[in-house]
């Protein structure tokens, strides 16, 4: 018998025009698959439906859409594929119709027991997508106390392939939103690296030597030296790029709620739980993870953290089903992690698997030849915010910004800089505009003729590149291996003028 639209009553018609509909208006998963086990339920006169799909490693059966009386405590079950009647189906592929099934060999209580249901009568239909099982949909006990028919077999095959198609719809467009979100992630946030200090350009050396890796990286620096921008570099520069990058700070959340962040979790495993969440190690699938302050994740957390970067794989919380995954880890920490290890607050074997390939971050002190450079560029930047004017910094300002010791680094360099802009009257940055304890710097400059002394021999490099090419400072810095603005810095740290000129008024 063909399962024509002339040979369908009209109840079945409306139906399955109605999951049609469903389908085409959203693509939310659970709805639409709730949706097809109501109707399923409805047109075959069942008393209950549920919808079963495969898990990653085609293992475990997951219950994503019942009715009845106790659908709520059904959806989320995690079934064992070797056991039960929709197992099965998934592993034969073909559909069964039973008019005894609790007695069957392959019958197991566990949907009984949960759901307060005798089965007596069943129809489960594999779900088939492009020749593969999926899942499986099935429905249980008709009202009249019959068996089910053909029909209502027929039917449900319909309503299973339905349920196949959106299933495939929902995962396509998960997969291709997270390849949106990661692009977007690496066009609108693509890092700015600015510094020509030996100390930083080593760090991007290191950085582009482990970029095309997978190699698990270990940033350490004190607070504010620029960890997740240096994060996200490597993750532009390497074969993740078109993934999503996603930076999560462990000190900023209570332990439960970091797991449930980073694993997911299950329906019920805690209070508040009222759904199955996925984590973001299973939405950064094929990306890059940043787990900044790892110093602080407590031992428990430490130990799933372990078991991810062994084994590629891990359970949500509250659950027993293994998930894989493909994550690139990149950490971070200001803390001292040899040191917690000796006093047992950080894993040994967590630590090692962490630190491949360790970067050290250089404090904004170490780097200070950088700082006139990050000055112009996050003075542009708040501009820009502000809707202000191109704003000119005075020489006696860049001389305080440069001389200041910035325990806080370049976090607190922007900080500052933000909060002069807007003190500023529109035009130039003087050393009023900044805070008291810059203000109060020295702004003179240090001019020094002696040879024998590093920074005399500095001097006269740079004299001699400026009077080389006639005193053209971008073509003496490319001819120094410098950046303009490092130039700039040091032509007023030694007080060099060009000879009959005039210096830029402060």
């Amino acid at each position: 018998m063909s399962l024509t639209p002339h040979a369908l009553p009209a109840a079945s018609l409306t139906a399955l025009t109605e999951a049609a509909a469903a389908i085409n208006s959203t693509l939310d998963l659970d709805a639409v698959l709730q949706t097809i086990a109501r109707l399923a339920c409805a047109v075959t006169r069942a008393e209950a439906a549920s919808v079963f799909l495969l898990g990653d490693r085609r293992k475990r059966l997951v219950v994503v859409a019942a009715t009845g009386g106790r659908r709520d405590a059904l959806i989320g079950l995690d079934i064992d594929v070797q056991q039960g009647l929709a197992g099965h189906v998934v592993r034969t592929g073909e559909p069964i119709n039973l008019v005894d099934a609790c007695n069957h060999r392959r019958f197991s209580k566990q949907i009984d027991d949960i759901s307060s249901l005798r089965t007596r009568t069943l129809i489960a239909t594999p779900m088939v997508y492009r020749g593969e099982v999926i899942g499986v949909i099935e429905v249980v006990n008709r009202l009249d106390e019959t068996g089910f028919d053909d029909h209502d077999q027929k039917i449900l095959k319909v309503f299973a392939a339905m349920a196949a198609g959106a299933t495939q719809n929902a995962k396509t467009y998960q997969d291709l939103q997270r390849r949106f979100d990661g692009l977007r992630e690496s066009v609108m946030k693509r890092p700015t690296i600015i510094g020509q200090a030996p100390a930083f350009k080593r760090v991007l050396e290191l950085c582009d030597k482990v970029s095309p890796s997978n190699a698990t990286v270990l940033l350490l620096g004190e607070t504010g030296t620029g960890k997740e921008l240096t994060a996200r570099y490597i993750h532009n520069a390497s074969r993740r790029r078109a993934g999503t990058f996603v930076a999560i700070n462990c000190a900023a959340l209570p332990d439960t709620l970091l797991e449930s962040e980073l694993f997911g979790h299950e329906k019920g495993s805690f209070t508040g739980a009222h759904a199955q969440r996925r984590g973001w190690f299973e939405l950064t699938d094929g990306g890059t993870l940043f787990l900044d302050e790892i110093g602080d994740i407590t031992r428990s957390t430490q130990a799933k953290l372990l078991r991810v970067l062994q084994e590629k794989e891990f359970v949500r919380v509250g659950g027993s089903k293994t998930v894989s995954c493909d994550v690139r880890i990149i950490a971070a920490t200001n803390r001292n992690l040899k040191n917690m290890m000796a006093d047992g607050l950080f894993r040994d074997d967590l630590y090692y698997r962490l630190s491949v390939f360790p970067i050290e971050l250089p404090a904004l002190r170490d780097r200070s030849e950088d700082v006139p450079e990050l000055v112009e560029h996050f003075v542009a930047a708040a501009v820009r915010e502000f809707g202000m004017r191109d704003l000119r910094i005075t020489n006696d300002t860049m001389d305080r910004l440069s001389r200041h010791s910035w325990p806080g680094n370049i976090r607190e360099l922007q900080n500052v800089i933000e909060r002069s802009v807007l003190m500023s009257d529109g035009t130039a940055l003087y050393p009023s505009d900044l805070p008291q304890d810059i203000q109060a710097a020295v702004g003179a400059a240090e001019p020094c003729d002696d040879l024998s002394t590093l920074p005399g021999q500095e001097r006269a490099l740079i004299l001699k590149a400026l009077e080389e090419h006639g005193w053209n400072q971008s073509q003496a810095a490319r001819s120094l291996g410098v950046s303009r603005y490092h130039l700039r810095h040091r032509i007023k740290k030694y007080a060099i003028e060009k000879p009959g000129g005039l210096r830029r008024p402060a």
